[in-house]
């Protein structure tokens, strides 16, 4: 005997005309009950035959079968041994059969008697619940379903009970006596045959080949209790499976939010809300990016591709990251704006209100990204477009989203939208967090530098004043030394608040900028002479290497001139008498002409290379300074640039070893003939 198949198979193979129907754990409860109640309220000393997919099952029941016991001696009890289960006899045998017998996925009872008979015969089919959509959200024990038969026929029972005592043989052969007792006490045919001839019987010889006196478990009101038992749970598992779903996407909201929250980085926050989403909802392609109504392209940055499919006629979708995708040229983009919902295309023809031509763009964008279903759901904030969500499913696919999964992504997409605006709302925080640092830097250093540049002047002059007052008879000599150390700290005072104005004017925006062609180096040599006048004494060398055909820039002449003033000042200041300071220009593109001023001076620590052009910025420090200055030099410079449309950075290989400070200014539009076209180098000592 094979135990390779279950006694449902066996028996529908014997009796081919059975049609098994599906039955839910709570139903055959309720009928397994009812068959034992019979047994326990009548008298007639029936065969009992049950079977347990496991221990712990039978452990529920073992009470009543205690007391079958005590009614009859035909009584066998099946399972799957789990703790203390084994093959004994006792008040009735117990069987203990393999684990891998497929008796442990079945149902099985059988009450067999002289006067009537009744048998429930069924196999778990775990298929149905995996594919019910709901097993993997709620656990439901009372719903698993079942397939198998439930009948009062004398013949369909007794080949059930001789196909269960054949498998109680087969684990316990020291029950053959009390097996064959059992056989001929209630008359269990003993070949298949037999039964395969009774099959051939018309179905009016089947109906009278069950006595009259049979079980009235089947009659008319058993049959509408069951009905009535199935039609309940399946009015309970439709409630479950709505239960489970508002559950499952509750849930899925809950942690796609908890994991997109968990950070205040725009794209960190879109780039796992891709990967939680395509992978919910089970999509090939999906895509998330931020977009405002009137871009006309956007760049795919956050993309999640479906794994490769086992199956090889399903192929992988392509990649989107790093493509220029269309927004304005896209007509269901479009659509979406208008609509300022979600639009599910399950084809192109699906889409009403096309133009041709956006017909045909669609085509032919769904053809060359092969996407057959395409889910586009706005991220939308108070009306505004923060950005758009995109599923695509490839022509491949026969999936079709239901409707609670585009209210999920509905949802998750109204949280994007809150998760965006919480990104922004703390980067801007930020910003104003720096910005208020720096206006506080910016108070200390120009109370430090009003301290200093003010006062210290101020003092001198009021000194000397007092001196020439108090001291009429004071040398001649003496006289001129204080009226020249006066006008000096007044020109230190004057400057201070020139640069002040200055600077005031250039961030106000209210600069009027004169553009004209100009030659680079007629303004290198005015701001040059600028500066001997005033370095008189201890001057670096200053060198000039540029090419003689450079061409023509445009700038506001005045301005140039002062930034280069600020530059070299900048540069002789922090660089020694027997130091060195060059000027060199070379194009940079198309369109700009770039100066760079270097020197050999104390250098600049790298992690200061941008904090150098902040206002009142001081390198070292207001109160411990050697050199006087406002700190505003740089920071004039580089508004400077700023103003025609230039940039201004800085570059140090570090502390004693020189900077550089390089400038772009545009092109004239018309370039002079070049004088020369030999290289120069023209050195002018101080």
């Amino acid at each position: 005997m094979s135990i390779s198949i279950s006694v449902l198979r066996e028996l529908v193979q014997a009796l081919p005309h059975l049609r098994p129907q599906i039955y839910f754990k709570s139903s055959l409860t309720a009928l397994s009950h009812a068959m034992e109640d019979q047994v326990l309220a009548g008298s007639d000393f029936p065969l009992v035959i049950a079977t347990f997919q496991r221990e712990r099952f039978y452990r529920q029941e073992a009470h009543r079968y205690r007391r079958i016991a005590g009614l009859t001696p035909q009584v066998y009890v099946m399972a799957t041994p789990e703790t203390e289960f084994k093959n004994a006899s006792m008040d009735y045998e117990t069987v203990a059969f393999d684990g891998k017998d497929p008796l442990s996925q079945e149902w099985n009872l059988v009450v067999l008697g002289r006067q009537y008979s009744t048998c429930l015969v069924c196999i778990e089919r775990q298929d149905l619940a995996e594919n019910s959509e709901m097993s993997s959200q709620v656990p439901m024990d009372q719903a698993r379903p079942f397939e198998g038969i439930w009948t009062s026929d004398r013949l369909i029972c007794g080949q059930v009970a001789r196909l269960l005592l054949e498998r109680i043989e087969h684990y316990r052969p020291e029950l053959e006596t009390k097996i064959r007792e059992a056989y001929q006490s209630y008359s269990i045919p003993q070949a298949i045959e037999k039964k395969r001839k009774t099959t051939r019987k018309s179905p009016r010889t089947q109906t009278q080949s069950v006595p009259a006196d049979c079980s009235s478990v089947n009659d008319p009101f058993a049959h509408r209790l069951v009905t009535y038992l199935q039609a309940g749970q399946h009015k309970l598992l439709r409630v479950y499976r709505s239960l489970a779903i508002q559950e499952w996407k509750e849930r899925l909201v809950n942690s796609i939010t908890a994991a997109i929250r968990q950070s205040l980085d725009p794209h960190e926050v879109l780039q796992i809300a891709t990967r939680q989403l395509g992978e919910a909802m089970k999509a090939q392609r999906c895509l998330i990016y931020r977009c405002k109504s009137t871009d006309r392209t956007v760049v795919v940055q956050h993309e999640y591709l479906e794994p490769c499919s086992e199956t090889p006629e399903v192929s992988p979708a392509r990649s989107l990251r790093g493509e220029t995708w269309p927004l304005q040229d896209n007509p269901l983009f479009q659509k979406v704006l208008r609509q300022q919902q979600h639009i599910y295309m399950r084809e192109v023809a699906d889409v009403d209100d096309l133009s041709a031509e956006g017909r045909k763009t669609l085509e032919n964008l769904t053809r060359l990204w092969e996407i057959g279903g395409w889910l586009m759901v706005p991220i939308l904030y108070q009306g505004q477009l923060l950005g758009m969500v995109e599923l695509h499913q490839c022509a491949s696919s026969d999936r079709i989203w239901q409707e609670d999964e585009l209210s999920l992504v509905d949802a998750i997409a109204t949280q994007l939208a809150a998760a965006l605006i919480q990104a922004e709302t703390y980067a801007n925080l930020e910003d104003l967090n720096q910005q208020l640092e720096a206006l506080e830097r910016t108070r200390s250093n120009l109370i430090a530098i009003t301290g200093h540049e003010l006062r210290t002047p101020l003092s001198t002059i009021q000194v000397c004043l007092e001196s020439l007052s108090q001291e009429p008879d004071m040398p001649v000599e003496m006289r001129q030394v204080m009226l020249e150390t006066a006008q000096g700290d007044a020109e230190r005072l004057r400057k201070l608040v020139q640069d002040f104005l200055t600077l005031s004017h250039l961030e106000s925006g209210r600069v009027d900028w004169n553009p004209e062609s100009l030659q680079l180096e007629e303004c290198i040599d005015l701001a040059i002479s600028g500066i001997r006048t005033r370095h008189a004494e201890s001057l670096p060398t200053i060198e000039r290497e540029m090419s003689a055909d450079l061409p023509l820039v445009r700038a506001d002449g005045e301005w140039l001139v002062e930034l280069l003033t600020k530059l070299l000042d900048n540069a002789c200041k922090f660089t020694s008498s027997e130091g060195r300071v060059t000027i060199r220009a070379q194009q940079n593109g198309d369109r700009m002409l770039e100066v760079t001023v270097a020197d050999t001076g104390r250098g600049i620590e790298p992690n200061r290379l941008e904090a150098v052009f902040d206002r009142f910025y001081q390198e070292e420090g207001s109160l411990r300074r050697t050199v006087g200055g406002t700190g505003l030099g740089l920071a004039i410079g580089k508004q400077i640039v700023t103003g025609w449309g230039g940039k201004i950075w800085a570059d140090s290989a570090g502390k004693d070893r020189g900077s550089q400070f390089h400038f772009t200014i545009p092109l004239a539009e018309t370039d002079v003939a070049p004088v020369e076209s030999k290289r120069r180098s023209r050195v002018i000592s101080g």
